[in-house]
């Protein structure tokens, strides 16, 4: 499981300069400098919690041996993993299909904050952990 997590930050990391370079390169002669904005913005949450799946992978690994449980490292994982889907997934959405469909910034928009909530829900629920299970070495 904890090998699990760790990986799917790496590839989510690995994405993140994808679209970062795809970004910088390809979409800047194509995006208005206010679209191009909040694609960067994406990619920014996009990496930034990706290394946080990392991190958090680390400390999972760490806390397995002491008996925690997996039920907890799972939901952590999967709120990190949901937030950035929906968050930056839906800015990308938005920036990327908003010459083609009016209609679907109205789908995408309502998205894009249920997937900061998952993302502080991820850091809160991680917070709970450190805070609850407290080892003296």
């Amino acid at each position: 499981m904890v090998r699990n997590i760790l990986l799917w930050g790496i590839v989510m990391a690995m994405l993140s300069v994808l679209f970062g370079a795809f970004g910088a390169h390809a979409l800047k002669t194509i995006l208005r400098p206010d679209q191009l904005q909040i694609f960067e913005t994406g990619v920014r949450y996009q990496m930034m919690h990706a290394l946080a799946l990392i991190g958090f992978a680390l400390y999972a690994d760490a806390q397995l041996s002491l008996g925690m449980e997996q039920k907890q490292i799972r939901w952590v994982a999967r709120l990190f993993m949901v937030g950035i889907f929906l968050f930056s997934g839906s800015l990308y959405g938005l920036v990327l299909l908003a010459n083609y469909s009016i209609g679907l910034s109205r789908i995408l928009g309502p998205i894009t904050p249920l997937g900061g909530f998952c993302l502080m829900l991820g850091w809160a629920a991680w917070a709970r952990m450190v805070f609850i299970h407290k080892v003296d070495k």
